[in-house]
């Protein structure tokens, strides 16, 4: 069996220069112990690389897409050749002007596909390879066409300094949340806009409901009861780089065990079900992202049936709900226990703010 989306969407591009998913809670939601082995959807790689920080045996990054692969393998030569700050420029996440330099020194480290693909984009380098995704580049639209509109660069240095939450509750009513912020963030983050521009409009296909009034809600989370400072997500959204926060694997407590565990981490062009097909041993955690919100209710059953058939007892899942409403069925419950405390709790901590749920469950 393949995976569902497959035949819907385009994989041929890079969806997402980034992982936008936030891998403080997915490491927390996990439980990873030192020694155990981990299935991630690669994505751009952040949170496949994230997990290596905890020592494990072997983590195992999966993606439909050879561009998103590329991605995760142009990271892994920048953690083995660079320093870290050269790592963050890179990326983008500080200013650069040698972006070009440091990637011809990671170069000799790729294979010569992933080499002929960077080599044709040598434009998105020197921005940063953390830029140049279908979903940056919506948000680049987003920071430079429609935040212009609704609020001065004054305003939005303002909303990033440190404050209490008290305060943070008064900047978000009285100086925030005017008519153009709820107007345009309606527009913008509609199902059409957001189809056309950030995501492939087949993601949406079992989606219900206001796909902005949602997100318009987790931002004013993100901005009121979480700390804007901290907020890498945020930040990269509405200055273009990370400023003073970084996501997990970027930070630089976590760079050198990253570097250290590097010959850990293997990845494939593969979908979860082809994979698991042939693989012998036992998984103890499992990365998903949001791969169910693409899935009917009928698949998402199946696969995790399939899941379940090459788990340790006691293993975690954890995966996002943006838009789509996906859990474990009834039909599973003597395999599969949700654990709803904890999944509320770290969806609350959720930097990446706009999943509608965050879900972790634990195998029986």
């Amino acid at each position: 069996m393949s995976s569902e989306i497959v035949d819907r969407a385009s994989f041929d591009l890079i969806r997402y220069a980034q992982c936008w998913e936030d891998a403080d809670i997915l490491l927390e939601a996990l439980n990873l112990q030192e020694g155990g082995v981990c299935l991630s959807i690669a994505s751009a790689g952040d949170n496949s690389l994230a997990m290596l920080a905890k020592n494990p045996a072997r983590v195992i990054a999966l993606d439909l897409s050879l561009a998103q692969l590329a991605c995760l393998e142009l990271r892994v030569a920048a953690y083995r050749e660079l320093a870290h700050q050269e790592l963050l420029e890179l990326i983008g996440s500080r200013p650069s002007s040698q972006r070009a330099k440091l990637y011809q020194r990671c170069r000799p480290l790729l294979k010569a596909d992933v080499k002929t693909f960077w080599d044709s984009k040598t434009d998105l380098i020197e921005q940063g390879i953390g830029s140049g995704g279908k979903f940056e580049n919506y948000f680049k639209l987003f920071r430079e066409r429609v935040m212009p509109l609704i609020h001065s660069q004054k305003t939005v240095q303002a909303l990033l300094e440190p404050k209490p939450l008290s305060e943070r509750q008064a900047f978000y009513d009285k100086r925030w949340n005017n008519w153009r912020w709820q107007g345009l963030f309606r527009i913008f983050f509609s199902r059409f806009v957001m189809g056309r521009m950030g995501r492939d409009p087949e993601f949406f296909k079992y989606v219900e409901g206001s796909v902005a009034k949602r997100i318009l809600s987790r931002a004013k989370h993100a901005l009121t009861e979480l700390e804007p400072a901290e907020n890498p997500y945020l930040q990269w959204i509405l200055l273009g780089t990370h400023g003073h926060a970084l996501p997990y694997a970027l930070r630089p407590e976590n760079f050198d065990a990253i570097r250290n565990n590097l010959d850990k981490l293997e990845w494939h062009h593969q979908s979860i079900e082809d994979f698991l097909k042939t693989n012998d041993g036992k998984i103890d955690c499992f990365n998903l992202s949001d791969i169910f919100e693409y899935m009917s209710e009928a698949n998402t059953q199946t696969l995790l049936e399939t899941l379940l058939n090459s788990a340790n007892k006691g293993g975690r899942l954890a995966y996002w709900n943006m838009l789509v409403p996906r859990s474990r069925p009834e039909a599973l419950q003597d395999r599969l226990e949700p654990l709803r405390e904890l999944s509320d709790q770290l969806h609350w901590q959720d930097k990446a703010f706009f999943y509608s749920r965050f879900i972790v469950e634990e195998v029986k």
